[in-house]
């Protein structure tokens, strides 16, 4: 323990918490879990043995993908990780002779389980009261909680934070400047100009409420199904802002089903193919893509079948109306088209009205299940009539 351990304010706040409850509402990038992570893994663990620490997210894809992700990056980067103490099977760690467990709640028994030292809700607005009552009876010592404060209505409001046991901590990217990257900050102040309870949600981390949302036709399910009538995959292009998306769309029982196989910022096209060989798509599946001639060609030139999806003036309209004709199911790994839907929403007027044109933000996966959509359901022909009549 003799590294130096940066942290932000967010990490004194929790430390200095001494009630049973700390409650972490925060804006987007505040640092609100990894400080929370900091204290559990280099404070916590070393004050005591046989405590059992659960950190706990409502699916364990998204548990994965935030804060275990985390929790190993600080365990190596303090040269405290031992494969040996890992036990990749049942999700736990061992540190100093503590348990620390990562639980999810797809399953309802799970949060029946034997008591436990230390509690870490991550994203706790995804969990019910059910959730959070069977979590926390079972905690004996400290609970910490953290989420982004999309809703103005939700039992954290009305049960959690009133308790004269609880510490309510809010945070925003200001609160984690030191160690955000430029670009990372000129996306969060960008949704100023973009949406007014983006900026404010996300931004500045107070409650808002997202209304005008575009999809609701959708819910998550287990496994992309066998059998579909159709199978294609859709691809959006990022690279510094704006991350590289493939999505596998399928059409099964009527339903649109889609999962996210690749999310992710800064891939040259070299790095797109290698990923399209590593997910073992053959050279013969459809890849409806961005309309970016130039990394297709190059895409198309390894053998790979990637076309242009139709992007005209009235293509967004277009795709979006043909995928609320349909339910879509969305994989529990397909985290980012999760968090993309549920964001995904019309812009209002100067009186606060929503308006026939959606937001550009929060669409990087859904777009690229809307390339598909689009070619598979619309078709050529169709989308030429379309164009040809407006």
């Amino acid at each position: 323990m003799e590294k130096r351990i940066r942290v932000s304010s967010v990490f004194e706040r929790n430390y200095n918490a001494t009630t049973k409850i700390v409650v972490n509402q925060g804006g987007s990038r505040s640092g609100k879990t990894y400080s929370i992570l900091q204290l559990l893994i280099l404070f916590k663990a070393f004050e005591a043995k046989d405590q059992v620490i659960s950190i706990v997210r409502k699916s364990l894809p998204a548990l994965r993908a935030t804060a275990m992700r985390d929790f190993f990056d600080i365990l190596k980067e303090h040269d405290l990780y031992d494969e040996r103490n890992h036990n990749k099977t049942e999700n736990t760690y061992k540190l100093n002779g503590n348990l620390f467990e990562f639980m999810s709640l797809d399953q309802p028994q799970k949060k029946r389980g034997a008591k436990r030292t230390f509690l870490f809700l991550n994203e706790a607005n995804e969990l019910n009261l059910e959730d959070w009552i069977q979590l926390s009876i079972r905690t004996e010592k400290q609970i910490f909680i953290d989420y982004n404060p999309s809703m103005d209505e939700h039992w954290i409001y009305e049960q959690v934070i009133p308790r004269p046991d609880c510490t309510y901590i809010h945070s925003t990217y200001l609160d984690n400047i030191m160690f955000l990257p430029k670009e990372v900050i000129n996306e969060i102040e960008h949704l100023k100009s973009v949406d007014e309870n983006y900026w404010r949600i996300y931004g500045l981390g107070e409650i808002g409420q997202l209304k005008g949302l575009i999809f609701t036709n959708w819910e998550t399910a287990d496994l992309f199904p066998t059998g579909c009538k159709w199978v294609a995959y859709g691809m959006d292009f990022g690279f510094t802002n704006d991350p590289t998306v493939i999505m596998k769309v399928g059409l099964f029982g009527g339903e649109i089903w889609a999962d996210e196989l690749l999310y992710q910022r800064a891939l040259t096209n070299k790095d797109i193919v290698n990923h399209l060989a590593e997910l073992k798509i053959s050279l013969g599946e459809d890849i409806i893509c961005d309309n970016q001639p130039q990394s297709i060609f190059e895409i198309r030139q390894s053998g790979f079948n990637a076309r242009a999806a139709y992007k005209g003036p009235e293509s967004i309209q277009t795709g979006i109306d043909i995928m609320k004709r349909f339910r879509i199911k969305v994989t529990k790994q397909s985290i980012n088209l999760i968090r993309e839907l549920k964001n995904y929403k019309w812009k209002e007027d100067a009186a606060g009205n929503t308006v026939n044109q959606p937001v550009d933000k929060f669409n990087h996966a859904i777009d690229a299940v809307r390339y598909v959509c689009m070619d598979r359901l619309l078709g050529e022909k169709r989308v030429t009539r379309v164009r040809k009549k407006k």
